[in-house]
């Protein structure tokens, strides 16, 4: 690798504020805000929306979309154009 053409790799406390669950790792991210972790250490903190302990996918649980209604929704709005063909 080159030398100085790539960021700091530092240790950076990732929460997921969706599932309450915070976790250390390795990250170039910068942040002003930062946490006391487990060890004692005080670590960068970044707040994250989604992360593998509550995404849908990770998790298992699935949500159900009324696709009924939008196919109604759509139908009403434009009509049915679709006509049988032999």
């Amino acid at each position: 690798m080159k030398p100085r053409i790539h960021p700091a790799s530092r240790p950076v406390v990732f929460r997921d504020r969706a599932a309450d669950v915070a976790f250390l790792t390795r990250s170039t991210a910068d942040s002003t805000r930062t946490i006391e972790w487990e060890d004692g250490t005080s670590y960068p903190l970044i707040d994250v929306e989604t992360s593998s302990a509550s995404h849908p996918f990770y998790t298992g649980t699935s949500r159900v979309l009324d696709t009924a209604g939008r196919v109604e929704r759509f139908e009403r709005r434009y009509g049915r154009t679709a006509t049988a063909r032999p």
